[in-house]
């Protein structure tokens, strides 16, 4: 343990020296000291490395930079409050993913630190007040050049956002919407539709959702998620019913009639998420149906508060 401290303290040490050579071959060690030896992590960030790995994110070394956002990624994962708490570095984090195309092994590390320091709950005000931050997240969901698992870690770190209520609307005014809905319908893969779904749920719990939603035609494709005939999983069908529920409880009227009106087809979908889902699906399925006037009246209301959770 002290050695690991003396060596944390030396590499640190490195970081601030003048020889470029001699700060990237710290900076490499650091980042395999974080990975292969966890308990160094808090050690690293403690010797003061934060700053300085900071000021490498905006070196012109795509190498560095690779290094730089690794090990933050590292470090994040036992000391989330030193890196929060570090000036410039959500700023820092900010600029690699606003250049996908300049670095994009940068950028999916990014987007995953981003989604590493959301895992704190009072992170997630602070991060999703960075429009900077969320606007890059989404642009890299709309980007067909960006690589899969750019768009994997983009999409946990924006459900991650979306968890906080007060970020929803933002997220609406940004474009996520539109962005969300295009990924079910050109790319369809089961587990990237669950994904979407699951932050599309949680969008829809803010009033400004549902015109966001008759844009891109929404309420439609949330019922052919429910049709049978698409073969869509049983997780993307309970983020349907969630999301519709959602744009009921948070809608206007507008949406409240539209909800109505779209699910007359799909009634049988949503009772099979009523009777077959998930406890917190069941729920949400059958406070649906009650809005539909196909519920059993004389059970106990729903109850609105939601349960929150990185499982989506």
């Amino acid at each position: 343990m002290e050695m690991q401290q003396r060596t944390a303290r030396s590499l640190v040490k490195k970081l601030s020296s003048a020889s470029e050579q001699t700060r990237i071959e710290a900076l490499c060690d650091l980042r395999l000291m974080s990975k292969y030896e966890p308990e160094s992590r808090l050690f690293i960030a403690e010797a003061g490395a934060l700053p300085h790995i900071t000021e490498i994110l905006y070196s012109a070394s795509p190498f560095a930079q690779e290094n730089a956002v690794a090990t933050l990624l590292n470090i994040s994962i036992a000391s989330r409050e030193l890196l929060m708490s570090t000036p410039g570095l959500l700023d820092a984090l900010s600029q690699l993913l606003r250049h996908p195309s300049a670095n994009p092994v940068s950028v999916q590390t990014a987007a995953a630190t981003i989604y590493s320091l959301l895992v704190d709950v009072d992170n997630r005000p602070i991060i999703g007040s960075k429009l900077d931050i969320v606007e890059s997240l989404i642009n890299i969901t709309r980007d067909t050049t960006s690589p899969a698992r750019s768009i994997k870690d983009a999409l946990k770190a924006l459900f991650a956002i979306s968890l906080c209520p007060q970020n929803r609307s933002a997220m609406v005014e940004l474009g996520a919407v539109p962005a969300l809905f295009s990924l079910i319908l050109k790319d369809g893969q089961i587990g990237l539709v669950e994904d979407v779904t699951a932050i599309i749920a949680q969008i829809a719990g803010c009033r400004e959702s549902g015109n966001a939603f008759r844009k891109v035609s929404g309420f439609r494709v949330l019922v052919d998620l429910l049709n049978p005939s698409t073969g869509s999983s049983v997780r993307a069908k309970e983020n349907a019913v969630s999301t519709l529920l959602n744009l009921v409880q948070c809608g206007e009227e507008k949406s409240v009639s539209e909800v109505k009106e779209s699910c007359l087809g799909v009634l049988d979908g949503i009772r099979n998420v009523a009777e077959g889902g998930s406890t917190k699906s069941k729920t949400k399925g059958t406070a649906l149906l009650k809005v539909l006037g196909e519920g059993d009246r004389d059970k106990a209301s729903w109850d609105p508060r939601f349960d929150y959770n990185l499982d989506g």
